[in-house]
């Protein structure tokens, strides 16, 4: 709660815009994206900023460090001050001292921002000498004690791994550590639990309520999820549009909204159930005794001295039609499991596909079958190539299976991006100039406009705010029940699960815990683990 009256940061009538190229004349105008926006956040006290993905909650946070791109970004009115320092008259070099120091970021895509070519432990240990002078030794163990902090396993192990070795909640949370370890004035944080199933979730909550109650810390809270600003903030700010809507005490907000959209956005959680499975239908993969596990070299001639055992005996069989839920914390082996059943790691155990073993299959042998599976990536940024426009992005996959003409390509594109929510117009733009949740509808485009059989969908909502959400699981289920789809969908929110599949695996450490038929197994788990999975989601507090 707050414990002084001064305010930390105060942005007044902030309107930011973008340059766009006009394609017919090559002319650039600027589009305002926010408009007049203010904001004040007290020291010690939690500001929740919430909005659909696209109504300029990023934007106007990446502006308090002047982060958003320089050629393109335009501030057209307004002022961000922090503790009387005016963020906009700034200087870079000035910059650099409140950046990471005074002021901690924790960004939505982590894997955009943590530097794929240094391993964690060395990037965390830079950012401790940078700011404090700390010498390497002592960096090195107070590195490893927040990774600890922020609940990675085996930190001793991750300290040594490279971005892309570590699955997406972890990643989240080395930047979690990576925004903390400095003990900001003034944390961002910018969606900083999309990543992490619901009991890492709640640690890492906690984690930051005591960490700012130590500090004294002012935190800007942005998310999609409502629970989550329930259980943190001290204030909510609306925003629809680049506009601020609303803006009140947390309690308030939430007992008597008074903007139309704010009711919309309380009332927004996944309603529904999976779709009617078909009366017949053949198994199209089957898993068994499959294993990853990930050598561990040491020594002067880097022999294997240990495992990391990512999956281990994984085994179900997913039938035409049918949705699998694949649920368990960060860390725990789900998109593992993923990337293994579309060859995309290596690994032991049988992998049936319609059929015929794809376990031996080079990459020509795999060739026929890459149209008939599909995936959607957790982290969208990472997936999508900035270099290309949303058309070509979506559009690669019709250019390589199919014969069309540039006429029936751009159809198609066009068909997939309204099915998405995504205005068609929009696609000569590129990756960089959308949100992060309409991100993830152009990856989901990219994986629908094929029409696949089965779709591999590694957390596909995470990004996305829940009115969005609920849109796309009706897409999905709509696309399932018209085509017959069939969809392996690896998730931490046990509400899209259980709107969404048939069958539920929950998964701790790389083992299969409980599996069953979805509403029996909400219902009624077995497993202690289970049974805090389900404790801690939405639907189990009647939210």
């Amino acid at each position: 709660m707050t414990n002084s009256v001064e305010p930390v940061l105060t942005i007044k009538d902030l309107s930011v815009g973008f340059a766009r190229a006009n394609v017919l004349d090559n002319k650039r105008t600027v589009e305002q994206v926010t408009h007049k926006v203010s904001l004040e956040i007290i020291k010690g006290e939690t500001l929740a900023l919430v909005g659909e993905s696209g109504s300029g909650k990023s934007v106007t946070a990446n502006s308090i460090l002047k982060l958003l791109p320089k050629g393109s970004s335009h501030y057209l009115n307004g002022s961000i001050n922090f503790n009387g320092i005016d963020i906009l008259s700034c200087s870079e070099r000035q910059l650099r001292g409140v950046r990471g120091g005074r002021i901690g970021m924790i960004f939505q895509e982590p894997m955009v921002s943590l530097n794929p070519l240094h391993k964690v432990g060395k990037q965390l240990v830079e950012t401790l000498s940078i700011h404090r002078g700390m010498r390497t030794n002592k960096a090195h163990e107070l590195a490893l004690e927040w990774l600890d902090k922020v609940g990675i396993r085996y930190p001793e192990q991750k300290i040594l791994s490279y971005p892309h070795e570590l699955s997406g909640g972890e990643r989240q949370r080395v930047m979690i550590a990576m925004a903390l370890i400095n003990e900001p004035e003034l944390l961002i944080a910018d969606e900083p639990t999309t990543a992490l199933d619901v009991s890492v979730q709640a640690q890492i909550l906690d984690l930051l309520k005591s960490l700012q109650q130590e500090l004294g810390m002012a935190m800007l809270f942005i998310t999609h999820d409502l629970s989550i600003v329930k259980k943190i903030a001290d204030r909510v700010a609306v925003m629809k549009d680049g506009h601020l809507v609303e803006s009140g005490d947390c309690k308030q907000i939430f007992s008597s909204p008074n903007h139309a959209y704010t009711k919309k956005l309380i009332n927004s959680d996944p309603k529904g159930v999976p779709v009617r499975l078909p009366e017949v239908s053949e198994s199209l993969l089957d898993v068994n005794q499959l294993r990853v596990w990930f050598p561990i070299t040491g020594g002067i001639f880097k022999r294997v001295v240990s495992h990391v055992k990512a999956v281990t005996d994984m085994g179900f069989t997913l039938k035409r039609g049918h949705s699998i839920g694949l649920v368990g914390e960060s860390g725990s082996g789900k998109s593992t499991t993923g990337m293994a059943i579309l060859k995309l790691v290596e690994s032991e155990g049988s992998i049936a596909y319609d059929g015929s073993e794809l376990q031996g299959l080079n990459r020509t042998g795999m060739l026929p079958y890459r149209s008939r599976m599909q995936v959607v990536f957790q982290d969208p940024f990472s997936a999508l190539n900035p270099r290309m426009s949303v058309a070509q992005v979506i559009g690669e996959g019709l250019r390589v299976h199919q014969e069309l003409t540039e006429t029936q390509l751009d159809q198609q594109i066009c068909e997939v991006m309204k099915e998405v929510d995504l205005d068609p117009n929009t696609r000569h733009r590129y990756p960089n100039e959308f949100s992060g949740g309409q991100r993830q509808r152009i990856a989901v485009a990219r994986a629908l406009v094929l029409k696949p059989e089965f779709i591999l969908l590694d957390e596909p909502t995470s990004s996305l705010d829940r009115t969005v959400q609920s849109q796309v699981l009706d897409l999905l289920k709509s696309l399932q029940e018209k085509y017959g789809l069939t969809y392996l969908f690896i998730s931490h929110d046990l509400d899209v699960v259980k709107s969404l599949c048939h069958y539920t695996i929950v998964m701790k450490a790389g083992h299969i815990v409980e599996q069953g038929a979805t509403e029996q197994l909400f219902n009624d788990p077995k497993h202690e683990y289970t049974k805090q999975l389900v404790s801690l989601s939405s639907f189990s507090q009647g939210r």
